[in-house]
């Protein structure tokens, strides 16, 4: 079971263009709108650019009942190629927030105009409330049973981002500064930030224990790659163990003056990082020193050489004009 993607980058023009899509068809909360993306699929990490709308109906009892209209999406696929040839058709979205019963058919309808029949189906959650990217990206995989029965199509999480170009980021900017408050003031907007930053970060971690636990309980796998990439997040983390054993052995006032862990950990994490600063600086001015010492030696064998060229040259001059003078004779009247 192989992926054939790493990685999918998501421009912030997709994300406004299907919630307008959402919001212009006032669907509604049981519902979804669903559409194409286009970009760049050639490499590892898929690029999605642009986007459009489709006309989309499925019968909420019956998820295997739905329609998609053929023709429109040729004829819009068309026009985009006429303006932007290099976007192409890599896949589909739709604003369910999860993945549906009949998702698996409909990638298979997709299949036929994507470019490399491999289309990647970009879930967006317009009404987002956890703390995190609104976006996930999943691509149809062939799954090879244990115990030997025939495979089955299955959906594969790929990692996403949000990237702008240059000129994105300045119309993002601009289309910020309109939705924020501007009463707000700047602290209050960094301390929001933040406190945002560290929700996400809790929930992430909430995730990570869940999976731990449910991993040390047998119900899910044992992945190592997964158990390798959190081992490098430990190591990454300053030590907040217990004292040392020499802090540990004496008396209560002794344990009174233990030093701090944490404030211990930062120290030698700071210094270690210091430590390879001061270092690049030194190795930096060692090759600065050097560089000028060899452009020294440099000029000095051109002065040389010129002032050789020089004495050379005054002297085929000298031999040139002595015999001159001793052949003329001086003529009389």
């Amino acid at each position: 079971m192989s992926v054939p993607y790493e990685q999918v980058s998501v421009a912030p023009l997709v994300l406004l263009s299907v919630l307008d899509h959402h919001q212009r068809t006032n669907t509604p909360e049981n519902k979804r709108c669903l559409g194409v993306i286009l970009g760049d699929s050639s490499t590892a990490t898929v690029r999605i650019t642009n986007s459009f709308a489709l006309p989309f109906e499925e019968d909420e009892k019956n998820p295997d009942v739905w329609f998609l209209d053929h023709n429109y999406i040729e004829t819009m696929n068309e026009m985009c190629k006429k303006i932007n040839a290099k976007e192409k058709l890599i896949g589909w979205y739709h604003s369910g927030g999860k993945l549906r019963a009949s998702d698996l058919k409909i990638n298979e309808l997709f299949k036929k105009y994507s470019t490399n029949n491999n289309p990647v189906l970009l879930i967006l959650d317009v009404k987002q409330e956890d703390i995190g990217l609104p976006t996930n990206a999943y691509v149809a995989v062939e799954q090879i049973k244990d115990d030997g029965t025939s495979t089955e199509r299955t959906f594969i999480h790929i990692p996403s981002t949000v990237e702008a170009d240059e000129a994105e980021e300045i119309g993002v900017e601009h289309l910020l500064k309109d939705v924020r408050d501007q009463a707000a003031a700047g602290l209050s907007i960094k301390l929001t930030n933040q406190l945002n930053s560290l929700r996400g970060l809790q929930r992430k971690l909430k995730d990570i224990v869940a999976y731990l636990e449910k991993v040390a309980n047998n119900e899910l796998p044992v992945n190592h790659i997964i158990l390798g990439k959190l081992q490098d997040i430990f190591n990454l983390l300053p030590n907040l163990g217990t004292p040392d054993k020499d802090e540990m052995i004496g008396s209560s006032h002794v344990l009174d003056n233990v030093t701090n862990n944490l404030e211990k950990a930062l120290t030698v994490k700071t210094n270690d990082e210091l430590m390879i600063i001061y270092i690049s600086n030194l190795v930096r001015a060692i090759v600065a020193f050097d560089n000028l010492i060899e452009n020294k030696i440099q000029n000095k064998k051109l002065l040389e050489k010129h002032s050789k060229v020089e004495v050379e040259q005054k002297e085929d001059a000298t031999n040139d004009g002595i015999p001159a003078e001793s052949n003329s004779v001086p003529t009389k009247n």
